[in-house]
This record gives C-alpha cells, structure tokens and sequence, in this order.
C-alpha cells in the first residue's frame, strides 16, 4: 500500500510539472484572458465598455487658471509684463452621446458629445461672476492684426479712439469665459449681432464641437474608439501636410485594450485643431488599480528644426515658431491665438523669459494619462493647454504702443478626471479574477513541486531502511533432514 501511494504521488507530480510547464509555454491561459477581453471592449449596446463610452461615470472637472497683467502701462512703453495667477475656478464638467448611431453593421458609430459647465464653488479661489481679470484683448488684437494692410483700418482706429478701448481689457472671469457683448465688435459688425459677442468659451456651454464616426472594435480590437470621421471629413484641411491633417487615435476619453509600454498612444484634439501622441513614462498605482501613465514627448511640439514632421504645422508655410508653442489661428477665426503647455513647459526659454510670472512644473503643468494596460480603462488623466494671444506693435494703431512682439499668456485649462470608487472596486474584481486565472499554471506547479518533493523523501526513506529478516519458518531450509 505505501509502495502504491508512493508510486502514485510521483505520477501527479510529473503530471502537474508537465501540465504547468505546457500552460506557461503556450501561454494558453492568457490567451484565453486576452480573447475574453478583447470580446468585452467593443461598442456594442450590451458591453459595459458602450455603458461607459456613452456616459462615462467618473467625475471630470475643468479648472481655468487667469493671468492677471500687473504692469499694463509699463507693457505699452516696452517693458515685460509682469503677470500673477489666479485660480482655479473650478466647474464639474458633464458630458454623454447624443444621436448614437451604428453604422456598417456595428463596426462603425456616430455621436456628438456636447458639453456642459456647472461651477463649483467649494472647489474655486472666488467667483468668476465678481473677480476681475486684466489681460488682453483678444477683440481689439485680433481686429488691429485683419485690418493692419486693409483701408478698414481707419474705421477701426475712429471706433478705439470712441470707444477708448486698447490692448489690455478688464473683465469678470465669467464674462471672460462665456462671453460678453463687446464694443468694438458691436461697432464693427452692426448688422451681424451674433459677432458682437466674445468669450474664450462663448458658445461652447452645453454644446458640442461636431460630429464623430469611430470605430467600435468588432473587427480589430486595436481600432476601439479609434475616430475615423469629425465634422463629416476623415481629414482635417487647415495644415500644409498630409501627415499634419491626419485625424490620428481617439478622442482621448477611450483607449483599446491590451496595451504595450511600447506603443504611442494617439489622440485626436479638436481644442489644438491636430492629432497628438502620448508615450510610456512610468507604471502608477491609482485606487488600488495598475496603471501606465503615458505623457506628451517634448518633440511633439518641437520646432521644425528639430521634428520635421511639425513643419507641416507653421501656418503659413514656412513662418515657424520656437519649440513649446502651436499657431492655431487658422482653425480659431484668424484669432492670432497661440496654444502651448501652461507656463511654457517643455517650450523654449525665450517664452518664459518674455513674461515675469512664468514657473513651468513637470508636476503641475504636465499632460499625462493613466492607463490600465488590460482593459485600456482611463484610470486617472490632466488635459493641460494655455491660451496665449500674438502681441506686437503695430503701426497703424497708437494702441499698440511700443510693445514687444510677444507670445502673451491669457489662460489655461486643467481638464481632469479620476476614476470614481464603484468603477475602481469592479476593476480591481475583474484585475483579481484575471490575475488568479493566470497564476494557475503556478499553483499547478507549486503542487508538482510539492507532490515530487514528498515523492523524493518517501524513496529515499524507503532506501535507508534495513532488510526485514522474516519470521523463523521463512528463515527454515527449504529441505529439512531429519
């Protein structure tokens, strides 16, 4: 019986060693985890991936910081604006799809995203109805640099000289965001009354920026949320290269699953009129929950001189900017608007230098994405983009005065969002499942290990033992004599 036993315990273990050693050589486990995953991750009406695409439940919020011009007199006479910032204003940020509509038998889908902006006062440094703000205006500039060569010129200067309007503007912080009826504007275009208002979010409150086609997933699990159409075009017509006006990745709010530290992952911004790609920086741990954090490379906003593949960016063609900073002013109305990281991070010196007050942090001024590799869940992410104003002299207005030719920051963005604790605690259950159903091959293999070790001393106990001598009839000669 012990014989038996023993025999028995070294033929599971050799069984349970070969069984785990084929379950980690194919993989099939994993594979089996990644099928079921990329099964799961399709936009499809009965996935909790189409739940969470249609309205994502974590709370995303939208801080605007403003800069505050200290020395305006002193800017008209040549000096370098001396700015302070004041914010956050902080509003809770809602967003779902509207006219969702599947196309191609469910390898395609269309939706708008409109937006809407709630403030909340428990996370803001003041009211954005009461709090003044001092910075350009974006108006007045904006008018002087389309009319500087044009005989309307003169119609303008008689309107700022009635108006007493100039280069620097004083209003709320609401005003400033979601609009007010200017002077000039009025003056300029009077029987065009929806041009006699202005605001950096006029209009953009409880509305959305167009029309998106995607991909959901079904065919290629790469291609989940992948945005292949906005505004009815698959391509975007404002840059000067193929390669500029590719509508590149998803609208930054979904990413596939499975993913690589040594993939880029591609974003399509309708705020920066472009596509951008995010790489591997760090593994991070958000709730409990693992994460890759990918984050925007220095080269992605890099002159041409030093990334090629932006000259397509310099509008026009040509007329390059320094490292950091992205001309968008022919996707913003000829606005001379400039977009860059807050404080010029990851920009040139010159910007910094230009305006006392600018204190670039990796920390605070960084764009990055936290990314659970398996289930491509944005766990935690920081949409970070400034908005600066072209500032110059010019000629044909005093208003200018003896301005510097200067890239003026007037705002910046914080758009966050951070996985709320129901999503996290089922996507930690889910990570918990997974990674028991991959360790299996190991659990197997710790009981081989186990089974060949008592297998090993029970054969080697066996050995030591000594001969049993038997009984005396067993002892006798097998002929007896008498």
């Amino acid at each position: 019986m012990r014989k038996c036993c023993m025999y028995v315990c070294g033929i599971l273990s050799l069984l349970l060693l070969t069984c785990s050693v084929v379950l980690l050589a194919t993989g099939l486990l994993q594979i089996f985890v990644e099928n079921r995953v990329k099964q799961e991750i399709v936009l499809r009406n009965d996935t909790e991936a189409f739940d969470a695409w249609d309205v994502p439940p974590p709370p995303i919020y939208m801080e605007f910081y403003f800069f505050n011009v200290s020395n305006p007199a002193e800017v008209l006479e040549g000096e370098i604006p001396a700015v302070n910032q004041k914010g956050p204003y902080t509003y809770r940020e809602y967003r779902h799809k509207t006219d969702v509509t599947f196309l191609e038998n469910g390898t395609k889908v269309s939706s708008f995203t409109p937006k809407t902006y709630i403030f909340v006062p428990t996370l803001s440094v003041g009211d954005p109805k009461r709090d003044l703000i001092r910075t350009v205006n974006i108006p007045v500039v904006t008018a002087m640099e389309q009319l500087k060569d044009k005989p309307e010129r003169l119609i303008l200067s008689a309107i700022l000289k009635s108006t007493g309007e100039g280069l620097f503007t004083t209003h709320t912080v609401d005003d400033l965001l979601w609009g007010y009826k200017d002077a000039v504007l009025s003056l300029l275009f009077p029987l065009h009354p929806k041009k006699h208002f202005f605001g950096l979010f006029y209009g953009m409150n409880g509305t959305d920026d167009g029309r998106y086609v995607i991909l959901t997933g079904e065919q290629d699990y790469h291609d989940f949320a992948r945005v292949i159409e906005w505004q009815d075009d698959a391509i975007l017509h404002w840059w000067t290269s193929d390669i500029c006006n590719m509508i590149n990745g998803t609208d930054g709010s979904s990413f596939h699953p499975l993913i690589t530290k040594k993939e880029k992952v591609y974003i399509f911004s309708s705020d920066l009129c472009r596509s951008l790609y995010a790489i591997f920086e760090r593994t991070v741990y958000v709730k409990g929950v693992t994460a890759f954090r990918f984050v925007l490379p220095p080269n992605l906003f890099a002159n041409a001189s030093v990334n090629p593949d932006n000259a397509g960016f310099c509008v026009p063609s040509g007329n390059c900017l320094g490292s950091g900073v992205l001309n968008v002013s022919i996707c913003k109305q000829d606005a001379p608007v400039i977009m860059s990281s807050p404080h010029f991070y990851q920009g040139d010196q010159k910007y910094i230098d230009n305006i006392i007050g600018m204190h670039p942090t990796k920390e605070e001024h960084e764009t990055y994405l936290d990314i659970n590799p398996l289930t491509g869940i944005l766990i935690r992410a920081a949409k970070r983009l400034q908005v600066n104003v072209h500032v110059q002299k010019i000629a044909a207005f005093s208003e200018t005065g003896n301005a510097r030719m200067l890239i003026f920051p007037v705002m910046y963005i914080n758009e966050s969002v951070l996985i709320d604790d129901e999503s996290a605690k089922k996507l930690k259950s889910v990570l918990l499942l997974t990674s028991l159903l991959t360790a299996v091959p190991f659990v197997i293999m710790a009981f081989g290990v186990l089974l060949g070790i008592i297998f090993i001393i029970v054969v080697c106990s066996q050995h030591g033992r000594p001969q049993d001598e038997g009984t005396v009839d067993e002892k006798a000669p097998l002929i007896r004599t008498s």
